[in-house]
């Protein structure tokens, strides 16, 4: 991996009416998307904000965990404290390297993701079928800017709230991998 390039992804969970937090909670019960957000961000350096991971509430294992604050003096135990989202994903970056990982992901919450999209490669998004109240939104998907290369539709399960469509997108330009 060392001389390959790092691909930058973000991972979200979005709402057909773009919400994706409200009150620093998921507004939806998905048990069967948090597998998949598991599976492909394990082994996987993650980038977040600190309101992400106050949510979260420790850090997520089996990932390397950057956090996102302004706030200088923020310490938690098992993450990698990062000033700015530059800052935060040169530090993701080494550790996909050193890991031998190709990918890294951003995994919330909206400000962070907002300021990450003009620099993603992928983004990995659960539509969730659903018009929740909320307080925190994904940024749109401009379909000039990202292409859809794969779509799932998954029935809501025992444990799911809500039907949802897991989509990839590229960036147009991109490879695929």
């Amino acid at each position: 991996m060392t001389g390959s390039p790092v691909s930058l992804a973000l991972i979200a969970a979005v709402a057909d009416n773009g919400v994706i937090g409200d009150g620093g909670c998921m507004p939806w019960r998905l048990s069967s998307d948090l597998r998949r957000f598991k599976a492909l961000t394990m082994g996987r350096p993650i980038v977040m904000g600190r309101r992400t991971f106050d949510s979260i509430g420790k850090p997520l294992a089996g990932r390397t965990n950057i956090v996102v604050t302004r706030n200088s003096g923020f310490r938690a135990e098992g993450v990698i404290v990062a000033a700015d989202l530059t800052e935060a994903l040169d530090a993701a970056r080494r550790a996909a390297r050193n890991e031998s990982a190709a990918e890294v992901f951003v995994v919330g919450g909206g400000e962070i993701y907002r300021q990450a999209m003009a620099s993603a490669d992928r983004l990995h998004i659960t539509h969730v079928h659903a018009r929740p109240a909320g307080d925190v939104t994904f940024p749109p998907i401009d379909a000039a800017v990202w292409e859809r290369v794969s779509a799932e539709d998954i029935p809501a399960g025992d444990k799911d709230s809500a039907p949802t469509t897991y989509a990839v997108y590229r960036r147009r330009g991109v490879p695929s991998r």
